[in-house]
């Protein structure tokens, strides 16, 4: 019973891990995708968290009865036809690989740009720490996500608590119905949110569901990620909320947030900004050996070394055209996996 429970909270930490990355514990992605939408972008996050509950059962589901061992087994499974799942295959494998070239040249822009040190001290550091941990399997995953989740949820709440104190007049019903909105079409934008974010999830939950042969605590992890991941999510989107207009001028609005609290708050953020991309990176590579693992039938520890080599370099080369390209394709294939998702578990696996 006991280690059932302590292994649930081990795939929440997983679940958690995964999703947040270095945009939203920033306040980047949130801002984009909810706050935006005024007071409305509440309503998508509600939608997120039933979504991921969902479609995170039914990828389970699905990796159990099937025996799958990796995102590429999956998505050949479920969408038809067999070109259509090259496509996304290769889309999901490029995106994965290019957010790890991308990760790696944030840290390095980190570093540089908090330290003063070269851009190579922080890719290096990045490179090395990953392939400590990568090199440990599914267990080195697991490990890192136990001790950064709870480390981000504790920073988060310190910030938000310490914020609520000092501005606890601004806090109002009526206030944040105020906010005005900068966009419309908030449904189309949280559909858009968790799809991009639970096909990028499944990298690490269909390997983790057949290796780990449990599917109620994976169930049960899911299903409290996703309610601590809506809970974290809210309470960025309502300080950014209360900080319209002011935060649409930073890159990291969280850190515009905590500025006003002091030095060593903000060193906090970024501490956990800085691991946030570590985890993503981590997932990342993970989820992209374990299926180059069995598409070449070449040794797990090879395939995260070669990732890894593939991303280096690529974190030298300007993103922008790319991404633009990666980003809204992978975000409207996300969509279609989804619905195919749906209709293959209640055709095969209920």
């Amino acid at each position: 019973m006991r280690k059932g429970v302590k292994l649930a909270f081990q795939i929440a930490a997983v679940f958690i891990g995964t999703i947040v990355g270095a945009g939203l514990a920033s306040g980047q992605e949130i801002r984009q995708f909810f706050t935006e939408f005024g007071y409305k972008g509440f309503w998508g996050i509600l939608i997120c968290c039933l979504i991921y509950m969902i479609i995170g059962f039914m990828i389970v589901s699905i990796s159990m009865k099937y025996s799958l061992k990796s995102y590429n087994e999956l998505i050949n499974l479920v969408l038809k036809p067999k070109l259509f799942a090259n496509f996304t295959d290769g889309i999901t494998s490029l995106f994965m690989v290019s957010g790890a070239a991308i990760i790696l040249a944030g840290s390095g822009a980190l570093i540089h740009q908090y330290l003063g040190l070269s851009k190579w001290v922080g890719i290096l550091l990045m490179v090395f720490v990953s392939l400590f941990v990568l090199l440990r399997d599914t267990k080195g995953l697991i490990e890192v996500n136990s001790f950064i989740v709870p480390s981000l949820i504790i920073v988060l709440l310190t910030v938000f608590t310490m914020y609520i104190f000092f501005n606890k007049d601004v806090v109002s019903l009526t206030y944040i119905k105020a906010v005005p909105q900068y966009k419309n079409n908030w449904f189309i934008s949280c559909l858009l949110y968790s799809g991009f974010n639970i096909l990028g999830c499944s990298g690490v939950l269909v390997p983790l569901s057949t290796e780990i042969k449990n599917k109620k605590s994976m169930l049960w992890g899911i299903a409290m990620g996703a309610l601590v991941l809506t809970g974290l999510t809210v309470i960025i989107n309502l300080m950014l909320l209360l900080n319209v207009p002011y935060i649409f001028k930073y890159e990291i609005p969280l850190l515009y947030i905590a500025h006003r609290f002091g030095n060593i708050i903000q060193i906090m953020l970024v501490c956990i900004i800085w691991l946030e991309m570590f985890s993503t990176e981590v997932s990342d590579v993970y989820s992209v050996g374990k299926a180059i693992t069995q598409i070449f039938k070449v040794p797990y520890k090879t395939a995260v070394i070669i990732v890894i080599l593939i991303a280096i370099p690529i974190s030298q080369i300007g993103f922008v055209n790319l991404i633009s390209v990666i980003y809204p394709a992978f975000g409207v294939i996300s969509l279609i996996f989804m619905i195919e998702c749906v209709f293959f578990y209640f055709k095969n696996c209920r």
